[in-house]
């Protein structure tokens, strides 16, 4: 089914810190408190089939998505703070073309990694992504990785260009524009406008991210769920996990 391919990355939050226990019918179950689900998906290794303490959650529209960071990130589940991390809802003014194309990617690299990896850098603004046929899912090898700032992506091209990342010497340069005149990212026309935008710009996050933490050691605390109270069981309709996310 290529049609359900390529979710929606506007309306997509990546969970992360996530207890071995948890289930992507309780994810779902937990996010349905934000607003409609689509989609999620618990990334199984390939040997044990167990999840990699990571996922990807694909709301209704960017909106929800919006909503569900800044409502669920730092809930608790089994007592670990869950990390949900999305680009803010102002995207017209972050979108300040400090994109980056990673190269050469060794098959086993997936966008946890690429998170991991990158954060180090500054404040990713997107999810990660790493290309896939439309058709078939496979890996092309390729991925893109957003910052909120120049300095950022700077940093990260000077650090990682030419390093290993998996077994694989990996590239690092600014994205081409969508455009299609051949123009990568990077401008010092790009720059100015960013250093601007960046004057009256509430950087994402920053409101949340330094939160208290919920008042729960066993359980979650949600919008509408008493602290510490015991996830729900399994609700009886598993999401459907679409094959390339796998």
């Amino acid at each position: 089914m290529a049609q359900q391919i390529e979710r929606n990355q506007e309306a997509t939050v990546y969970v992360g810190n996530l207890d071995e226990r948890c289930t992507e019918s309780l994810i779902w179950e937990l996010m349905l408190q934000a607003g409609p689900v689509v989609n999620v998906h618990l990334p199984k290794d390939r040997v044990t089939q167990t999840h990699q303490n990571y996922g990807f959650v694909e709301f209704l529209t960017e909106e929800d998505a919006d909503y569900a960071m800044r409502v669920m990130n730092q809930v608790r589940l089994y007592g670990k703070p869950v990390r949900v991390n999305k680009a803010t809802s102002d995207r017209k003014n972050l979108d300040v073309g400090a994109t980056l194309f990673i190269g050469n990617l060794d098959p086993e690299v997936d966008e946890k990694l690429l998170y991991d990896t990158f954060s180090a850098f500054g404040l990713i603004v997107n999810t990660p992504r790493v290309s896939r046929d439309p058709d078939t899912g496979a890996l092309k090898g390729f991925g893109f990785i957003s910052f909120d700032n120049f300095e950022s992506s700077d940093a990260a091209i000077e650090a990682m260009d030419g390093q290993y990342l998996m077994n694989k010497q990996i590239t690092i340069s600014y994205a081409y524009k969508k455009d299609g005149k051949g123009e990568r990212h990077g401008s010092a026309a790009e720059r100015l406008l960013a250093a601007e935008a960046r004057k009256n710009v509430q950087m994402p996050n920053q409101l949340y991210a330094s939160g208290p933490p919920m008042a729960s050691t066993m359980g979650y605390a949600a919008p509408g769920y008493p602290a510490a109270m015991p996830p729900p069981p399994p609700m009886g309709y598993p999401p459907q996990v679409h094959g390339a996310w796998q």
